[in-house]
């Protein structure tokens, strides 16, 4: 049975790769000491983007970039799991805060590209000079995105999420939505989910204390992960119920065909019981 109603949205950074995409390329390149005399005097998109261009500056080319790019850790079991998610008919979509040159070239080169139907990040391009540009995705130079949770200047994620959301209200099949993330800005796209959807926050990572302390807030049943074996584990899991769920169903029997207790324990910045019986 095909898993098109499944809607699975991936962070990047620290979720599908296991570093951030940036310091990487920055520290792989040499160039982090410059990076950190310059962070406390440019917005982030804007240090990127004056990075490159020392980096081009300093006789760097895009070749070498690249390079850094393709050897940037991924747990193999992440790479499967994505394919199998993509294998089943989930429609896989990307939220990040990273830059679509390195997440297009990340993906390309694991042969991931094609998995993702949409990618929402900060736009990168190479000039004419073939020197890397970085920009924002949100331009909070001409105005604020009004969002008063933990998101950064340059984009909150919820209000991306909403937009997928009205778009996905449209079809006539009701979608599920799977979200996994590790940071701060991920927890406000979590409080954008509905009963029914579900969010993987990676343990002991920023989304996963801010959701901790703030369980009440959120509708979504959570299930956490560790590391890409779990990830596999449980989004696979998860995927294989809500079908079942979902058939079950539409084959007229309203009595759910399992129970998933995604629930945090009741001790206040306790782990969440796992959303399901992962082997190993």
């Amino acid at each position: 049975m095909g898993a098109d109603n499944i809607v699975v949205i991936f962070d990047f950074d620290k979720t599908i790769i296991d570093c951030d995409s940036d310091n990487w390329v920055v520290d792989e390149l040499g160039a982090t000491d410059l990076f950190n005399q310059l962070l406390p005097t440019l917005p982030w998109n804007s240090l990127m983007d004056r990075m490159m261009s020392e980096l081009y500056s300093q006789g760097t080319k895009m070749e070498d970039i690249v390079a850094v790019l393709k050897r940037t850790p991924i747990h193999p079991r992440i790479i499967q799991a994505i394919k199998s998610a993509h294998s089943l008919g989930c429609d896989l979509k990307i939220v990040s805060d990273a830059n679509v040159f390195f997440i297009d070239t990340i993906l390309e080169h694991h042969g991931l590209r094609e998995c993702f139907s949409e990618i929402n990040t900060n736009p990168g391009f190479v000039d004419e000079q073939g020197r890397l540009r970085i920009f924002p995705h949100h331009d909070f130079t001409k105005s604020p995105h009004g969002c008063h949770n933990p998101c950064p200047p340059n984009m909150c994620k919820g209000n991306v999420i909403e937009r997928i959301q009205a778009s996905l209200s449209t079809m006539e099949q009701k979608k599920t939505i799977i979200y996994l993330g590790d940071g701060a800005g991920d927890f406000c796209p979590s409080l954008k989910l509905g009963d029914g959807d579900y969010v993987m926050p990676r343990n002991y990572f920023p989304v996963w204390d801010l959701i901790c302390k703030n369980r009440s807030l959120i509708k979504a049943q959570v299930c956490e992960w560790g590391n890409g074996e779990e990830l596999e584990h449980v989004l696979l899991h998860l995927i294989s119920r809500i079908n079942s769920l979902n058939h079950n169903i539409n084959n007229g029997n309203t009595a759910p065909l399992y129970s998933i207790d995604c629930k945090p324990q009741t001790v206040p910045g306790a782990a969440f019981s796992q959303a399901v019986s992962v082997p190993h």
